[in-house]
């Protein structure tokens, strides 16, 4: 006993200080994408075309849907002007599905507090019920890492429950396939009101590397009312973490908002 008390000490803390102190994020992490138009004068659009989710247009200029982007390196690797390229801010989640479609020079509009009747009830407290409605286990693992000691979901009120009786919202995972689309409807008919739901993942959000497929619904705002975008494939667990933090108003003010071509230093 007195070795395991003295490894333990020597561990010390394993909870990273978030949101207090920012994340150290791998040096290889790939958070939102920076456009620079000035580089593709041509609008060769290679870009576009090895995208393999289709979330590159020209329409006017680069533009990034970052609901379908997997946050691959295909675009970046293309560009031979170097156009395209991927900084390291995680701060991706959002209030509203049109705010993940960006150009260069526009505001990446982040995640805001719940409605006041909804916080109000759920702001202190909050149970969820993850449903992964056709995925590949990434964005599952990465939710469920926050139940981890390194990152101590429970800390802020947050937990995650087995039935949906005793949940206050969804959080969903996965590209929504038709197999999935009556359990899905059932489990949100289980929860009480005032509920949420969470999009975790480019499948959650647009069916992401399977959309327009037959089986799959292109995201899960086509059958339920989403309140939180988080996008990524996977997302990282402090993208995700910092997206509800925002939803229940424990991160807030002027660092909500960030430029589309500014990297995080």
């Amino acid at each position: 006993m007195p070795s395991l008390l003295l490894t333990r000490l020597r561990q010390g803390k394993r909870t990273v200080p978030f949101p207090e102190i920012e994340p150290v994020l791998p040096e290889r992490f790939r958070g939102l994408p920076i456009l620079d138009q000035a580089r593709c004068p041509s609008g060769c659009m290679s870009c576009a075309d090895a995208c393999p989710t289709d979330a590159i247009t020209s329409a006017g200029g680069l533009q990034i849907d970052l609901g379908r982007c997997l946050f691959c390196p295909e675009c970046a690797n293309a560009c031979p002007e170097g156009a395209i390229s991927f900084g390291q801010q995680y701060r991706l989640a959002t209030s509203n599905r049109d705010d993940l479609v960006l150009a260069e020079g526009e505001t990446l509009r982040l995640a805001s507090r719940l409605a006041e009747q909804s916080h109000r009830i759920l702001g202190r407290s909050l149970k969820l019920r993850q449903v992964s409605a056709g995925g590949c286990n990434g964005c599952e693992a990465d939710v469920n890492v926050l139940n981890t000691v390194v990152f101590d979901l429970g800390r802020f009120g947050i937990q995650f429950v087995a039935s949906p009786r005793h949940a206050d919202g969804l959080l969903i995972t996965g590209a929504i396939t038709q197999n999935m689309r009556l359990a899905l409807g059932k489990t949100y008919a289980a929860v009480p009101q005032p509920k949420i739901v969470i999009a975790v993942g480019a499948c959650a959000i647009s069916g992401g590397p399977f959309r327009d497929h037959p089986e799959v619904l292109n995201g899960a705002d086509k059958i339920l009312p989403i309140d939180l975008f988080v996008p990524g494939c996977p997302p990282h667990p402090v993208t995700i973490l910092d997206g509800l933090l925002r939803l229940l108003g424990k991160i807030k003010g002027s660092t909500g908002r960030y430029p589309i071509a500014e990297v995080s230093k």
